[in-house]
């Protein structure tokens, strides 16, 4: 008892004034170390569980929204068309800063009445000479004639003209994209201009032709000193116009309208042959299935190879899925050319075709003593062959779904290690082609409207509202404070009998698919090259590539109306599945 008093005075002898002031810092320093604590703890906890908006992060489960999801976008909600690598560049990412005007066109001296008078005033008889279209007053005619004409779009460059068909026609090449585009590409278009002559020497344009009419502008591809084929030395260069471009740098754009040269590349020599590095991946589950599955799976091929630094050996013959086919079934042989640019593919990466391949490993590999590493297991990362010198690397997948999906190979760890290189797929260009001379035909001033009618209108279980929604009587209501009056509009729709949409001609200019048949036909430009490529056997517009068509001309349009953003108030997944998104 004699010691408490004391022990409590001690005590108490801490809480004193005098002691006040090194208590509160003590407890400063605490309360700040638990602060620095909990924050490293939040820190590391966001660190571990956060996923960027990157699709090269995204886990494979998310395959489906990272391809198909686009706010405003129920074509690609509806898994109709795969977005590619131009789809994810931005309007601005352009190589060009500036347009021309009319004001960058010089006025001749002697320019009358929009007109220009030749230097040589003495006309008598030279009504009907040729017109010389490599002169340059000539040239600023065309020029200034094409900017008054089409006020919708940026010009960029102007090719010189050449001669036309006749003496009084010159033809004209010029790059543009339109005024309210919204991808980042450019665009070629190629155009007949009939000039005539005055008595009193004066040159007018009379008319300017259709989409392509001027053909002897188009620019033709030039064979490189080899011949008519990319060659596997060349292609090994590739590999340094993959690597990730600086910032400031310009990002190569697709060009719709340009001859398209995408034939296979072709092996140099048989050295260069022994001294490449190739993988293979052989079998799998991956074939006729929808083209998000088949895309998201090439490209992990196409990444892998790229993180190795090996030649890409693919499979150009790929199977249509069935829910693209008119015969309703799956049908393979199809050139992947058909649906995808296989000339930026080539020059941007080192890729050859198997087929080609097989023929050259079967003449030299017994003789150089060339050699191959089979991998069985799709859990041996891309990490793990970083080593492997054999000359082929094969992964081969075996029979049981989803184990063989290709895309496995690029799960867990590999995601955050081999990238999929998107900038390297666009679509075909003769596809995006069409795009463009449907858009031109409208003179790229129309607005758009996706109605998604079909099997979902008479589903009422999931769909209660859509048949009644995307009747005529509700899209005039819903569209007359959407869409002006009199405007151009096209509709894409999966609706077969078009004369559904007829009320609608009261009020704008109505535009479907179908309506340019001829762009594909056997007549076409488009018909004859893929022909070509067929071993000149007739390819099929199938489903897949008028989806993809009718989606871009959709796209183009100033203004977009969607279904289920803006005619309905169903999901377009079903009943209770809206999202923000949709």
């Amino acid at each position: 008892m004699l010691g408490r008093p004391s022990l409590l005075l001690s005590r108490s002898g801490s809480f004193r004034p005098e002691n006040m002031g090194q208590n509160a810092m003590a407890m400063i320093g605490n309360l700040c170390f638990t602060i620095f604590v909990v924050g490293v703890l939040v820190f590391t906890i966001i660190a571990a569980t956060y996923q960027p908006e990157d699709p090269l992060f995204h886990p494979s489960a998310k395959i489906t929204n990272f391809l198909t999801s686009k706010s405003n976008a129920t074509f690609r909600a509806d898994d109709s068309v795969v977005r590619t690598g131009e789809d994810f560049l931005g309007v601005n990412q352009t190589a060009f800063t500036t347009f021309i005007n009319l004001n960058d066109v010089d006025v001749p001296a002697n320019a009358d009445g929009g007109g220009v008078t030749e230097n040589n005033l003495d006309c008598s008889g030279k009504i009907d000479d040729p017109v010389d279209c490599t002169d340059p007053d000539v040239f600023h005619l065309l020029m200034r004639a094409a900017i008054e004409k089409f006020k919708d779009i940026h010009f960029y460059r102007f090719g010189k003209p050449v001669r036309g068909s006749n003496d009084s026609s010159c033809h004209m090449a010029w790059r543009f994209r339109p005024k309210e585009g919204k991808t980042a590409a450019f665009y070629k278009d190629y155009r007949s201009f009939v000039v005539s002559r005055s008595e009193n020497c004066t040159l007018d344009v009379v008319s300017i032709g259709d989409y392509h009419s001027g053909g002897n502008a188009r620019k033709r591809k030039r064979k490189n000193r080899e011949g008519s084929d990319r060659t596997l030395g060349k292609l090994d260069e590739g590999f340094e116009k993959v690597t990730p471009k600086t910032e400031g740098e310009p990002i190569a754009l697709p060009v719709v309208g340009e001859a398209v040269n995408d034939s296979l590349p072709v092996v140099e020599s048989e050295s260069s042959f022994g001294n490449g590095k190739y993988l293979i991946y052989s079998g799998g589950g991956d074939r006729c299935k929808s083209m998000s599955h088949y895309l998201w799976s090439f490209m992990c091929a196409l990444g892998e190879a790229q993180y190795l630094n090996r030649t890409l050996i693919m499979d150009l013959s790929i199977c249509l899925s069935k829910i693209y086919t008119s015969s309703g079934v799956d049908e393979e042989g199809k050139d992947l050319r058909f649906y995808f640019d296989f000339e930026h593919l080539k020059d941007s990466a080192s890729v050859l075709d198997q087929v080609q391949f097989w023929s050259d490993w079967d003449q030299w590999h017994k003789k150089d003593r060339l050699s191959l590493h089979l991998v069985e297991d799709f859990r041996i990362t891309p990490m793990k062959l970083s080593r492997v010198q054999d000359t082929l690397i094969m992964r081969k997948f075996g029979s049981a779904e989803p184990d063989n999906y290709w895309y496995r190979v690029c799960e867990g760890e590999t995601e955050s290690v081999v990238q999929r290189p998107w900038h390297l797929v666009w679509k075909s260009r003769r596809l995006m082609d069409i795009v463009s001379a449907i858009s031109s035909r409208l003179n790229w001033d129309y607005d758009s409207v996706h109605v998604v009618r079909g099997e979902k209108a008479r589903n009422r279980e999931m769909w209660p509202h859509l048949a009644e929604d995307t009747s005529p009587e509700a899209l005039l209501s819903s569209l007359q404070d959407k869409i002006d009056d009199g405007r151009h509009l096209y509709i894409a729709t999966n609706e077969p009998d078009t004369s559904f949409f007829d009320p609608l001609k009261d009020k704008y200019s109505t535009h479907f698919l179908h309506e340019y048949k001829d762009l594909w036909d056997d007549k076409s430009e488009w018909y004859a090259e893929t022909a070509k490529l067929n071993n000149g056997n007739p390819v099929e517009f199938d489903g897949y590539m008028r989806a993809s068509v009718d989606t871009e001309v959709f796209f183009r349009g100033k203004k977009q109306v969607e279904t289920f953003n803006d005619l309905t108030r169903d999901c377009k997944d079903g009943i209770n599945t809206c999202t923000s998104s949709s």
